[in-house]
């Protein structure tokens, strides 16, 4: 995969971790919980998250095995979760991973293209 692919679909995977973050910011899990549009938009900013990941996968596993610090098993476990088998997602780990894991993996992410990716 070219280096400017690899930029891009980190972008997107930090994108849409931002996107899930943004679209839940002021909200308390009960009313997360009670507002289906916005557990619909939070879990599509997942599924991009983790098709993003996926792509990487595929076209350069090696920079996946290059960066054991991500979680890319998780990450592509709750796309495949959401893709395939929405009903049974527990929508308080949907909130959990929202609200605990995201702002890591945002962090790892400009981490990751800012020095390794470019070099910088």
């Amino acid at each position: 995969m070219s280096v400017e692919r690899l930029v891009e679909h980190i972008d997107r995977m930090q994108q849409a971790a931002e996107q899930a973050r943004t679209l839940t910011d002021g909200m308390t899990e009960s009313a997360f919980l009670a507002d289906i549009r916005t557990q619909l938009a939070v879990t599509m900013s997942l599924v991009f998250l983790g098709e993003a990941a996926a792509r990487i996968g595929i076209n350069d596993p090696d920079f996946i095995r290059e960066h054991p610090e991500l979680p890319w098993s998780k990450i592509e476990g709750m796309r495949n979760l959401v893709v395939h088998d929405y009903y049974r997602a527990d929508l308080s780990a949907i909130w959990a991973t929202v609200k605990c894991d995201l702002a890591d993996l945002i962090s790892q992410l400009q981490s990751i293209r800012h020095w390794r990716i470019q070099g910088e």
